[in-house]
């Protein structure tokens, strides 16, 4: 079985590159174009041919444990079949396949091959994978998944199953597990359908069979209690998707599965309630599971499970490809915080770069000049970028420093009155942007003369411009401070608060009494001539300080 996978890239371009030991699931995580699906696609590369393509790009090598002497022989069981009419079978040997494929093997060979994978050589593990690992692999992208629920062939009872359905057909437990859990995922129960000649059916019944002799009969009661139920075939395609996966899963009997983008047509909660069950399943029935996905909530549902999950973020950008393990148990906190979830902390492990507001005025308005920013050209604006509200500027710093500790960018944006709070609140703002020890004395000797100071010149300072308020070596310090905070990505408003800029609109008041006029007058329609087009100053700019530390692959404030 698959032990370890080793990449050719791992945190930055300066660390080791990342190994690691697999888990019954692992998901990877990150930004569109940062390489999880094709990640997925290598590793299936490998279980078809024992090694990496030449092409590939991310997966360095992957390692293979020995298969114990009952393993091995419960393997060569699970891929033995029968011979078709006609074939002749070499003295000593068996036939195995899977999905069409068929090979003539002797069994002490395949046994041979399966009990000595830790140490096998190219054309060893060639070997095993070809007459293994390569019939035990499913791969289920979007168009496959679909396909799962379709009809199959009622098969011959006398042989051994060649589909799920006939699988699902002939095993009365393994069918009400699988209906247990469609059960409670959409309140109806699954039942499969024999009484069309020649083919198995899947259908959700209002209603549980009330016994298996109707269920997989071909009576005229069966005919009825299954003409009641409706067909898999034409519910919506999330249900066939969230079905057949599992039934796949379950029945397919396959050892290792890799899904692309499985909660692709399926709503967040069916998200959830997959991630979960995947989990569950691949350590109840020591699957091996890789998962490369875009939903926070289906990531949500496999740490919920308590099952041990990797969670690989990949990256790429300006031809710089990462790779970091976020361990689950820091992930399972983040999700058992109701601030962190309510701010949808987890959503940022699919994105680049994060700006951190303190409320939601802040957010909308610093993601709509970014959208404009981003409007002009690639030099402008921040790409691929969430904006979280954090409902304050004490909850910063619980949110941005797990984040940061995960390889996500976070970038704080505070009011300036940011200089006010010192003791413990300063503390913590300070150490969650990655500020050493050893500067937190002269910055807060730094901060309380800016306090002083602005309070000497206006006691309302946050709303009556800011360090605009200072002159000459004042100023310089005020200037000198904030640009130390930014080095560690640390950003204040410095003419006070978000209410603030593109003062020459005029437009007066607070939080949705500014935001609302403020859009009205930068307006929605490009082509109109009074739409506002990005400057070169004043939040423009703003933004654009913000950019350079996010993108910047040696920032400062970023855990090893």
């Amino acid at each position: 079985m698959i032990e370890e996978l080793f990449l050719k890239f791992g945190s930055s371009s300066h660390a080791p590159a990342l190994q690691f030991k697999t888990t019954p699931i692992t998901v990877f995580v990150g930004p569109n174009y940062s390489g999880k699906s094709k990640l997925i696609r290598e590793i299936q590369y490998f279980t078809e041919h024992g090694t990496v393509g030449p092409d590939h790009v991310i997966l360095d090598k992957i390692s293979l444990r020995n298969f114990t002497t009952a393993e091995a022989q419960q393997a060569l069981k699970d891929v033995t079949t029968t011979l078709n009419p006609g074939e002749v079978m070499p003295i000593d040997h068996v036939v195995i396949g899977r999905w069409g494929t068929r090979h003539f093997v002797p069994p002490s060979s395949f046994m041979h091959a399966l009990s000595n994978l830790a140490s096998a050589n190219d054309h060893q593990r060639r070997q095993a994978c070809q007459w293994y690992f390569s019939l035990k692999t499913r791969l289920l992208d979007g168009a496959s998944r679909i396909g799962l629920t379709n009809d199959q062939a009622f098969g011959d009872l006398n042989q051994p199953a060649t589909s799920s359905f006939q699988v699902l057909f002939r095993d009365d437990k393994l069918r009400k597990e699988l209906r247990d859990i469609i059960f409670d995922a959409f309140g109806e129960y699954l039942v499969i359908d024999p009484t069309q000649a020649g083919q198995l059916r899947l259908r959700l019944s209002p209603t549980a069979p009330p016994s298996e002799e109707v269920e997989q009969g071909l009576t005229q009661k069966s005919a009825k209690f299954h003409g009641q139920a409706t067909l898999v075939g034409q519910a919506s395609d999330g249900a066939k998707a969230f079905i057949g996966i599992l039934a796949e899963l379950r029945a397919g009997r396959p050892d290792i599965m890799l899904i692309d983008e499985p909660e692709a047509f399926l709503h967040p909660s069916l998200a959830f309630k997959l991630g979960a069950q995947l989990a569950k399943e691949a350590r109840k029935s020591n699957k091996k599971i890789f998962v490369a996905t875009h939903s926070a909530q289906f990531l949500m549902g496999c740490v919920a499970s308590g099952i041990p999950v990797n969670v690989v973020r990949l990256t790429y950008r300006n031809k710089v490809a990462t790779a970091r393990l976020l361990p689950s148990r820091d992930l399972a906190n983040l999700m058992k915080n109701p601030l962190l979830r309510s701010a949808g902390v987890l959503s940022a492990l699919f994105f680049e770069n994060v700006v951190m507001t303190e409320g939601d005025t802040d957010r909308a308005f610093y993601q709509e000049i970014n959208e404009r920013l981003l409007s002009l050209d690639g030099e402008h604006g921040i790409p691929n970028c969430l904006f979280i509200n954090a409902n304050g500027k004490d909850a910063i710093p619980i949110i941005a420093e797990p984040l940061r500790k995960l390889g996500i960018p976070v970038a704080a944006v505070y009011d300036i009155d940011f200089v006010k709070d010192g003791g413990t609140p300063s503390t913590k703002r300070l150490n969650a942007a990655g500020i050493p020890n050893g500067m937190h004395q002269s910055l807060n000797t730094m901060r309380t003369t800016i306090k002083s100071t602005l309070e000497a010149k206006h006691p309302q300072y946050k709303r009556n411009g800011g360090i605009g308020l200072l002159k000459d070596g004042e100023l310089a310090t005020a200037e000198a401070y904030l640009g130390q905070l930014e080095d560690y990505g640390i950003f204040l408003v410095p003419r006070g608060e978000v209410e603030c800029w593109l003062g020459l609109f005029g437009i007066k008041g607070h939080a949705a009494e500014w935001l609302i006029p403020m859009f009205e007058r930068m307006g929605e329609d490009g082509s109109d001539p009074d739409y506002v087009t990005p400057g070169t100053d004043d939040v423009w700019a703003f933004l654009q300080s913000i950019r350079k530390w996010l993108l910047d692959p040696e920032r400062r404030g970023m855990p090893n």
